[in-house]
């Protein structure tokens, strides 16, 4: 269903001199995985608290499911939460903790043991219901957290950053169990996180905040493939963002970088930031077909990273830029060697 089911309209906040909402306005889709992606106080957490109703908004709409909650209560606005950290009440068992929530809303004793023993199958704790909370892992903890949540069946879930507490190891085991429980329950996803590789693994759709405002909302490979802006193009590890001479020639657009030039399809920006993006696995270094972008450079630093090499390279005007391999052979610091982008992986941006 593409329906929506969350419309923020010209939402704004101010704290002091802060602002991290600043005419923000989204429409959210119904059963969709949304993550909203940004540095610190790019503004998301405030975003979700206000989504939330646990900050008010100086001015604007926050609706849900066709009607107006912008100063609706949070019990009021049938939505689940889960936070960074593990918000489990540690007096409690599993079962207690996850049927917290129906117990408070008058479920029958029964109703409240089949839900739990239901969404313990579902996060993947099956048998845990007379463990005390203070007896698992943090892993375990947010997953008793997110079955809470979803407990009394919300029209929303809200995640705020619950993963960034979490190892590397059972973080990554996390995106994977979260994207699953997604798609089994079919709830609208809400997330909020600074971590890249969160957000393309698990999401429908992202959008990069900065500064209160989205800077750039689209599925996860075309945000990573083809960013809009600078700021979003350096968000994403492995991007490197160039000065370029832009000009529209015949039915294309003529980019110069360093001395050297390519046309490429397509015509010039409302709002050109004369700076293309190039990722570091779209360059090809050594000798080749002269086709596309051809440049000749220096390797400035060889860093190996385990699953790729990293190679730092310098132009001829002094602009540097990294690319990555499979293999460092044959590359050393100091060569002089000759790289190559295809123009399509050459990415005008428009001004941020």
């Amino acid at each position: 269903m593409t329906d929506t089911i969350l419309s923020l309209r010209n939402l704004k906040k101010r704290f002091g001199s802060a602002t991290p909402a600043d005419d923000f306005s989204i429409d959210i889709r119904r059963g969709e995985f949304f993550t909203m992606l940004g540095p610190s106080g790019s503004g998301k957490s405030t975003i979700l608290r206000m989504i939330a109703g646990l900050e008010a908004p100086d001015s604007g709409a926050i609706w849900i499911d066709g009607q107006d909650m912008t100063r609706t209560p949070p019990w009021g606005r049938h939505l689940g939460m889960v936070f960074q950290h593990y918000a489990v009440f540690p007096h409690m068992t599993v079962a207690g903790n996850v049927g917290y929530g129906l117990r408070n809303a008058g479920a029958s004793p029964a109703e409240t043991r089949a839900r739990v023993a239901e969404l313990l199958q579902l996060v993947g704790l099956p048998g845990f219901e007379g463990r005390r909370v203070t007896q698992l892992s943090g892993g375990e903890q947010q997953r008793v957290a997110i079955a809470r949540a979803l407990a009394p069946r919300p029209t929303i879930l809200l995640l705020d950053e619950p993963l960034s507490a979490l190892d590397e190891k059972v973080r990554r085991e996390m995106q994977t169990e979260l994207r699953g429980i997604h798609q089994r329950t079919g709830t609208t996803f809400i997330y909020v996180t600074h971590d890249q590789e969160e957000a393309l693994t698990m999401s429908d759709r992202v959008a990069v905040l900065n500064r209160g405002r989205y800077v750039q909302c689209d599925a996860p490979k075309a945000i990573f493939r083809r960013p809009r802006t600078p700021f979003v193009a350096r968000f994403f590890r492995g991007c490197n963002v160039l000065d370029a001479g832009l000009a529209p020639e015949g039915s294309g657009l003529r980019v110069s970088i360093a001395g050297r030039s390519v046309c490429l399809p397509g015509s010039l920006a409302e709002r050109p930031a004369g700076k293309v993006a190039i990722r570091g696995e779209s360059i090809a270094i050594g000798e080749g077909p002269e086709v596309g972008l051809t440049l000749p450079a220096l390797v400035r630093q060889v860093t190996y990273r385990g699953l790729y090499t990293s190679c730092d390279l310098q132009l001829d005007d002094g602009q540097m830029l990294a690319a990555t391999r499979s293999t460092s052979d044959e590359i050393r610091e100091g060569d002089k060697v000759t790289i190559r982008v295809s123009g399509a992986d050459v990415i005008p941006l428009e001004a941020d």
